[in-house]
């Protein structure tokens, strides 16, 4: 079996490099040294240089002048993006942009996806649920509005827009998107995708509140009281939220790969010039075990996340679904980023705990990863249940 990346997933990773490379993460301030946000926007001006090379129109068809790849290429990307802490919404926006070309209905598409690959419409999703910790599809609730007039036939009215109640927490990018994903669970138990305008566009009912997150980046807290919907703006497909929550976790493991990459290289860099007793600390074993352990982690992540990325992008089928794949990749992600920065502040001794020095910044972001993507045994419990479920035999 060849597992070479192609030729256009390679040609992909040129042209992230050649985005990403110049980003220098010690040019924000560090969240420990600023009183609230590091920034009141995202890195537009990097954002149109990843429009520019095509980065945001990877997972949209050529109908809708994307480049048709596929989740590998989009997690070859975000491995990049990861490794200098880009601060663009990537994730969110083709994870959404992607979940809207295979399930709105065809003028949504149509309306949406060609400005979303050239970057003039920014899409962001809504996934952390009410406190973070819980299911993000059950902390709003959707049902149809009833018709104008009296009557409630709402049920019976496909036509009719929709209602949403609730809340979501932790929003990332909301207060510069054009469009919010946020997905509600009907009464009839069903989850469906609201398309909500971003703060850009007044809508009643709804309301956002600032949030600081870890990494110093500014979020929202969304709360809808009777936020309206247009039907067209909702979708029903049963499938659309497995799959952007799929794309989520796989593209949240691609970053922090790439960030514990570039924490380990950072580390190798250091303990190779940082000497004592007139030794580089690095010839010291005690030193080398603790970075070969790390670089051991580096590698599971990596194995882990093409494992899950593959069954995502090519749908194959397996002995398990397509969760299991996940569950692991996100068990070691969760487990591995934070020993890669836990070990890399160690070794670096004093610089470690400099909130000036960039090391500061890299772990911020991996405590950032590491909360969103949850802690690992509650993934390898759901990877137990999972394989009581689905005999190997």
């Amino acid at each position: 079996m060849d597992f070479t990346f192609s030729e256009e997933q390679q040609a992909v990773v040129e042209a992230a490099r050649a985005v990403f490379a110049p980003v220098a993460p010690d040019g924000v301030p560090s969240p420990a040294l600023t009183s609230g946000a590091v920034a009141d926007d995202f890195d537009r001006a990097l954002w149109a240089k990843a429009a520019g090379a095509d980065l945001l129109s990877l997972l949209i068809a050529p109908d809708y002048g994307g480049a048709g790849l596929d989740a590998i290429a989009l997690c070859l990307v975000l491995r990049e993006a990861g490794k200098v802490l880009a601060r663009v919404p990537l994730l969110e926006h083709s994870a959404a942009a992607a979940t809207v070309q295979a399930h709105a209905r065809p003028e949504v598409r149509q309306r949406l996806l060609p400005d979303a690959g050239r970057g003039e419409t920014v899409l962001t999703v809504a996934s952390a649920g009410r406190t973070g910790h819980d299911t993000a599809d059950l902390a709003v609730t959707a049902r149809r509005a009833p018709e104008a007039g009296g009557g409630d036939r709402g049920d019976r009215d496909n036509g009719s827009d929709w209602v949403l109640d609730g809340m979501q927490t932790a929003v990332p990018w909301a207060w510069n998107a054009d469009r919010i994903v946020v997905p509600a669970h009907t009464p009839e138990g069903a989850t469906v995708l609201a398309l909500l305008p971003g703060p850009a566009t007044e809508v009643r009912g709804r309301t956002l509140a600032e949030q600081i997150s870890t990494t110093g980046e500014r979020l929202a807290e969304l709360r809808l009281e009777g936020a309206r919907v247009a039907s067209d703006d909702v979708i029903e497909d049963p499938a659309a939220w497995p799959l952007l929550h799929a794309l989520l976790t796989t593209g949240t493991c691609a970053l922090a790969l790439g960030l514990g990459e570039r924490v380990l290289a950072m580390t190798s860099d250091y303990a190779s010039k940082r000497e004592q007793f007139g030794h580089p600390i690095a010839t010291f074993q005690a030193v080398a075990v603790q970075a070969a352990d790390r670089y051991i982690d580096l590698r599971a992540m990596e194995v882990t996340l093409w494992q899950a990325a593959w069954r995502l992008a090519s749908g194959a089928a397996g002995q398990l679904p397509l969760a299991g794949d996940v569950a692991v990749a996100k068990t070691w992600a969760s487990d591995g980023v934070r020993r890669v920065v836990q070990t890399a502040q160690h070794l670096h001794g004093g610089f470690g705990a400099d909130t000036d020095y960039p090391l500061h910044r890299y772990h911020a972001w991996a405590k950032q990863l590491e909360l969103a993507l949850g802690p690992a045994a509650a993934h390898e419990e759901a990877l137990g249940d999972l394989l009581a479920t689905h005999s190997l035999g």
